[in-house]
């Protein structure tokens, strides 16, 4: 096969690879507080982009959503809501504090969760909620931030797959209490293979987030808190601020080939593109279609064809939470619990938009899919 398209593909340079070099120079690789000089350029930059006071740079968006919670002080005895369509870490996080992940379902249009749902899962063990911006479409925030706020109830935005992403003129991660940002390899913009941050207008959840990255520590070998290492290093540092200065830039490049893609896409039938509510810019992680029942093959047979013919496809994700074994044999969830993250499960199928997606590829991928779809 001479052509193949990659599902993702990080957008690496020489930009990067001079300010790595910069920093192998400098000898400073990392800081025992987590702020070397590179990473704390890193964060104001961050900080400036998204609209927030206070960003603090992490190891990964794993390390970014448990020291959030580890800000707000969830523990033990503590319900936190979750989607349960989502990656596994937006759940996990919440059992390694020793707390209980509560799954409220989504919206299915935007995959999002369903303020409507969220009101009435709220009990007074509720001490948090965690809102997805899924596949870079951002979760409808207004109501979910009153229905919070009126419940005494913390919000942590899960932003791993939305930076750039905007709700009605606001950037992704600076709406709620507190959220996390992942810069893993694929995401639409990397720190180098892995990296997070968090990113807070609270002066006092930051203080906390930054003592949770470094062992507690208020000063060398002073610990007044519990925490662990889960700090950015300068290399990584170096790599996330000139990917920052190049986001805006993938993130049209996304938006273009995702337009394309669904005029090419809208009149195929069983195959519902991607929907953008007006309110928001979406910054399309993944470019994500449901293969409904009325669509000649399988989501499944789809996507191995796909492949065949030199399209990557992913599915993100083919199980929801709750039914992960682990999930089933601790909580005794069977299936039916929550039927549009389950439905949503068995129909996604993410296509190719990433930055180096050229007009022809976007041709190629509908042809492929229209050929299918009437030849099956």
């Amino acid at each position: 096969m001479s052509r193949f398209i990659p599902i993702n593909k990080p957008t690496l340079g020489e930009e990067e690879l001079e300010e790595i070099r910069k920093v192998i120079e400098s000898g400073i690789l990392t800081s025992w507080h987590g702020s070397g000089p590179v990473t704390e350029r890193f964060e104001r930059a961050f900080a400036e982009y998204i609209g927030v006071k206070h960003v603090i740079a992490v190891s990964s968006g794993t390390a970014a959503l448990q020291t959030a919670l580890a800000a707000l002080g969830i523990g033990p005895g503590d319900e936190v809501i979750v989607p349960p369509f989502s990656f596994i870490a937006t759940a996990n996080v919440v059992l390694l504090q020793g707390a209980k992940p509560k799954f409220v379902d989504i919206e299915p249009k935007t995959f999002n969760l369903d303020p409507e749902k969220l009101a009435e899962a709220i009990t007074d063990k509720v001490k948090a909620v965690i809102p997805v911006h899924v596949y870079g479409h951002p979760a409808d925030m207004r109501p979910i931030m009153e229905i919070a706020e009126d419940s005494g109830v913390a919000v942590i935005e899960d932003a791993a797959e939305a930076h750039g992403a905007e709700y009605n003129g606001r950037k992704a991660g600076a709406i709620g209490h507190i959220a996390a940002f992942s810069f893993y390899a694929t995401k639409n913009m990397t720190t180098g293979g892995e990296g997070g941050v968090i990113a807070t207008d609270s002066d006092e959840l930051a203080r906390k987030a930054r003592l949770y990255r470094a062992h507690g520590q208020e000063e060398a070998y002073k610990m007044i808190a519990l925490g662990t290492n889960c700090r950015m290093t300068e290399i990584a540092s170096a790599i996330g601020i000139v990917q920052l200065r190049k986001l805006e830039g993938f993130i049209e490049a996304r938006r273009r080939n995702a337009y394309q893609l669904t005029s090419l896409l809208t009149a195929v039938s069983g195959l519902e593109p991607p929907y953008e509510a007006p309110n928001v810019r979406h910054v399309y992680y993944l470019y994500t279609v449901r293969v409904k029942e009325s669509f000649p093959l399988s989501r499944d047979e789809l996507s191995a064809k796909l492949r065949e013919a030199g399209i990557g496809t992913s599915v993100s994700w083919p199980t929801p939470i709750h039914l992960q074994p682990y999930y089933k044999k601790t909580f005794g969830y069977r299936g039916g619990e929550y039927p549009v993250s389950e439905q949503a499960a068995k129909e996604v199928l993410s296509l190719p938009v990433h930055p180096a997606v050229t007009e022809g590829d976007i041709r190629f991928i509908a042809k492929a899919i229209k050929e299918l779809a009437e030849g099956a």
